[in-house]
């Protein structure tokens, strides 16, 4: 058994997402300004207890991004379970744009880390699109979303959304109007 297929400690496992949960919120909201040190302070961690999880810059930024297209994704389900079907879309779409607000704070980051090898985007967008496809498969089917559109179609609208909004007030206007487009 290598190191990496261990299971990990219960405090271990916690404080490994606390710094995820830290990292994240100071990606979106610091971008590149973000130091280490205080994602660490506000884990609630030490400073090795971060670099013993994430050895580089990189590989925290690696590992947010994957968390968060994880938290995304399986939010889709999720929300099915909660929600009506058009509803759990529509919550599901402002997850999407929080996540485009952390992935932007993250983008160089994440570009550097693509060019030098990393594969950080592998798999993801297949992902969001298989997720995006259950709640408008779901929506059509209990008839409250047309079922004659294609999911990376809205996917890709979804993300010029989150792209173009000014304000996250401006971006919930914009989903809206996407809404209404895709209900019957």
């Amino acid at each position: 058994m290598t190191p990496d297929t261990h299971p990990m400690r219960a405090d271990a496992r916690r404080n490994r997402e606390r710094v995820l949960t830290a990292a994240a919120r100071a990606f979106a909201q610091q971008g590149p300004d973000a130091t280490l040190e205080g994602i660490a302070k506000d884990a609630g961690v030490g400073i090795g207890t971060l670099y013993r999880h994430f050895p580089t810059r990189e590989a925290l930024v690696e590992a947010v991004y994957r968390n968060e297209v994880t938290r995304l994704c399986g939010a889709a389900s999720d929300l099915l379970t909660q929600l009506p079907t058009d509803r759990a879309l529509r919550v599901w779409m402002d997850r999407f744009v929080d996540y485009m607000t952390t992935k932007r704070g993250m983008g160089d980051a994440l570009r550097t880390l693509a060019a030098s090898g990393g594969r950080p985007f592998a798999a993801s967008r297949e992902r969001m699109v298989e997720a995006l496809s259950s709640l408008l498969g779901a929506g059509a089917a209990a008839g409250t979303l047309r079922g004659d559109v294609e999911p990376a179609d809205v996917l890709a609208s979804i993300s010029g959304i989150g792209l173009a909004a000014a304000e996250p007030a401006q971006a919930a206007r914009m989903l809206d109007l996407l809404m209404d487009g895709l209900r019957p």
